[in-house]
């Protein structure tokens, strides 16, 4: 008797359905705006009837090669980024092969991922005000802290000083987020056959070889998920610079995120350079996570895929010439 088969990748469908309605009723035609707006001489509190320029890249040449604070703006976010990226990865992936691990065999780890997790949940504004009071001059829990230990005789004024006030800033960005690079992880990991660690503590694998052998392999497309989703999370940074230094000192923490706010909705309100600055962000994202796609391919399957296509081409060949 023939089983009539299930097709699960309907429910796929069905759960990513209301995503795409909403996006498409209030986020398609505002991002088809702003590319427009991008190319126009829009600006002003009460903005004329959009007018294409004569030279429509002129909003997009003139940040690029006439805007020094978009620039300092754009490697601003890059730094921001890649400091707090790195150590965020690095230890989501410790935590990650330490809970994992099936011969530790830790025990509450319930609470323990709770209490990682937790910082994540907690609104950047409410951070934004603990930190500034940690950190406050002349007196503060830090400054005390150092007066008490001997490390500094005067009071120090961090958030005047551009490399601490960039080291707070990403120490932020990292403590909020870590927590949620490693039960991402985690889960990925859950889904791995166990028949693999199984196989190979058989054949004497230490803790360490299983790690880099089996887990980080087939966690490649996890890993590819998290790289973009904190690329895309870095260069869109906004509310913790923003509600914590208001990008200073010295605009040593301001972000393309601020730079299109500040543009848009304050000053001369050009509406029209804050669109090609998006635009800008947008392409830089694109290119990135092409890059990153492209980097984290599996290399095994392009090669099988290609020796196939190569055997099919090698056989319409062959078909070909017999017909002849």
């Amino acid at each position: 008797m023939r089983r009539k088969g299930v097709n699960y990748s309907k429910y796929g469908y069905i759960f990513t359905f209301p995503f795409v309605l909403a996006f498409l009723i209030f986020s398609l035609y505002p991002i088809l705006y702003t590319a427009v707006i991008g190319f126009t001489d829009m600006k002003g509190l009460i903005p004329k009837p959009i007018h294409i320029m004569e030279n429509p890249f002129q909003n997009f040449k003139d940040l690029i090669f006439d805007n020094p604070s978009f620039r300092k703006s754009l490697f601003n976010t890059g730094l921001l980024w890649i400091t707090n990226f790195i150590p965020q990865m690095v230890l989501a992936l410790l935590l990650t092969a330490w809970f994992t691990n099936r011969r530790l065999n830790i025990k509450g780890q319930g609470v323990f991922k709770v209490l990682l997790y937790m910082p994540n949940i907690i609104t950047a504004s409410t951070i934004a005000i603990l930190f500034s009071t940690m950190f406050s001059y002349p007196m503060g829990p830090i400054n005390s802290l150092f007066q008490t230990l001997g490390w500094s005789d005067a009071p120090i004024f961090f958030l005047q000083d551009k490399t601490t006030a960039r080291g707070i800033v990403s120490f932020i960005q990292f403590w909020m987020w870590y927590g949620n690079t490693m039960i991402i992880l985690i889960a990925g990991v859950m889904g791995i056959n166990p028949a693999l660690f199984e196989s190979a503590a058989i054949d004497g694998a230490n803790g360490i070889q299983s790690f880099f052998r089996i887990t980080l392999p087939s966690l490649r497309t996890i890993l590819l998920f998290t790289l973009i989703t904190s690329m895309v999370g870095g260069l869109t940074m906004f509310d913790i610079p923003q509600l914590f230094l208001l990008g200073g000192p010295d605009d040593s923490t301001l972000t393309t995120s601020m730079f299109i706010y500040g543009q848009a909705f304050k000053g001369s309100f050009m509406y029209n350079r804050a669109a090609a600055a998006s635009m800008l962000m947008f392409g830089i994202a694109a290119i990135l996570s092409g890059l990153l796609f492209y980097l984290m391919r599996d290399r095994d399957a392009a090669k099988l895929k290609k020796a196939e296509k190569k055997y099919r081409t090698e056989q319409a060949a062959q078909a070909a010439v017999r017909e002849v």
